[in-house]
């Protein structure tokens, strides 16, 4: 099979410019009649959105600690096969993980190793001139399983600023590909996850436009196009990322729940499931043709008045849990509780499926790796079953049901450290604020 080549887009940190300038190179190499192919290391819902929003086609993520080398093979093969030039977008740091055995460590280092894409630096040098040659020599030393190709400039000050610069890149033997003035219009709207989602930017396709036209004004892309090198991680035959929970599955799909991978909606329509998307903000049901009901994560802490008050969307959740499975992540698991406080105070009254109670206006981050194990039989497997995911959250339970037999899963962290039960179980009804990655 021919593999279409790639690179990766990273930074030496988070906060350095390389989703705007990723999603304008995307941008301006598909106006161009490139196929291109966006993907984004780690667990990251929105960044993926925008890849597809920018170049017309899905963009998949890729987590080295929660995916197997052939669930990955098997992501990046179906999509590089269909690409002239892969895209990948960094997360964090290039080398910024969690402690693992190398290849594991959920950095996005491990991708560029595993693919064999050079990785291309994206460099905030404000506040540094000649130094930043110092930070790039490091990323391009610091893991020899890679290949630092060149890099691209970001918040220049001024043309002199640029020549300090690139006076360091050129004594270090690396290429500036381009570089960006500081420039504030350019910058995507932000929210307290992350980027506001790409269905809720308001004119979306006139700033990809925008940061398209920057990014080509400013950066050689035929250069850094030719700096792509053959994708190399193998095909795998077979590899689902989650097994469907139900053969005709009922998604809630709006703006408050949205947060469900790309790979695992395409691994349940490969392995046959059809997949029925519903508005709970419309005020709409499941479906009752359906045979298994999923509330994925999204921002239900902005829309609880209208969730509140959707009661034909919550009267179609308590008909359809007396016979069927139903199933929230993180945002869904919430709505699913007794009641859920917004960032104001207010408490609106939830589905009352399931024993527990959140707030966000009680507010406490809650990030990282998990791998959990079901209590029960359930959609997501049988007891004992493993699952890799994370949690990324600033809601906090304020009260719930906490004995063993409520539980949906025990979890540990990325390094194996207990944290005890998580979510709860009742009836035919689970949910947790674990979002489930793949299989362990």
């Amino acid at each position: 099979m021919s593999l279409g080549p790639g690179l990766l887009i990273a930074a030496p940190r988070s906060g350095s410019g390389k989703t705007t300038i990723v999603l304008g190179l995307q941008r301006a190499l598909a106006r161009r009649g490139v196929r291109v192919r966006g993907m984004k290391c780690g667990p990251d819902y929105i960044d993926s959105a925008f890849h597809a929003a920018a170049t017309g086609a899905p963009s998949f993520n890729l987590d080295s600690f929660a995916m197997t080398r052939s669930l990955l093979g098997a992501i990046v093969s179906g999509a590089a096969k269909e690409a002239d030039l892969v895209i990948a977008e960094g997360s964090m740091g290039l080398f910024d993980g969690i402690r693992q055995e190398i290849g594991r460590t959920g950095a996005s280092a491990d991708i560029a190793a595993l693919s064999g894409w050079p990785v291309v630096l994206v460099l905030d040098v404000s506040g540094h001139a000649q130094s930043a040659a110092a930070v790039a020599l490091g990323c391009a030393r610091y893991d020899p399983r890679i290949t630092v190709a060149g890099v691209v400039l970001n918040k220049v000050a001024s043309e002199r600023h640029r020549r300090l610069v690139e006076d360091g890149m050129a004594r270090i033997g690396l290429p500036v590909l381009g570089a960006l003035m500081r420039n504030t219009d350019l910058a995507l709207p932000e929210r307290h996850l992350g980027l506001v989602q790409a269905s809720e930017t308001e004119e979306l396709d006139a700033r990809l436009e925008r940061l398209a036209d920057a990014v080509e004004s400013a950066v050689d892309l035929d250069r850094l196009t030719a700096l792509a090198r053959p994708t190399r991680l193998d095909p795998a035959e077979g590899a689902i990322p989650l097994p469907p929970p139900g053969q005709r599955i009922a998604l809630a799909a709006d703006r408050a729940f949205s947060f469900v991978y790309p790979h695992v909606l395409a691994g349940w329509r490969a392995a046959g499931a059809e997949i029925v998307p519903f508005s709970p903000l419309a005020d709409e049901p499941p479906p009752a043709d359906c045979d298994v009901c999923w509330l994925p994560g999204g921002y239900p802490e902005l829309h609880a008045g209208p969730i509140a008050a959707a009661q034909r969307f919550l009267g179609g959740m308590r008909s359809f849990a007396e016979a069927k499975p139903v199933h929230g992540e993180c945002g869904g698991y919430m709505v699913l509780g007794r009641s859920l406080e917004d960032g104001n105070g207010v408490v609106h009254a939830m589905a009352d499926l399931l024993p527990v109670e959140t707030s966000y206006a009680k507010r406490k981050m809650h990030l990282g790796y998990r791998v959990a194990r079901l209590v029960a039989d359930g959609v997501l497997g049988t007891a004992g079953q493993c699952l890799v995911g994370h949690e990324f959250h600033y809601a906090s339970v304020v009260d719930s049901d906490t004995s063993p037999g409520a539980a949906f899963a025990t979890i540990a962290d990325a390094e194996g450290n207990g944290l005890g039960a998580t979510g709860h179980r009742r009836g035919h009804v689970t949910g947790s604020f674990f979002h489930v990655i793949a299989p362990g």
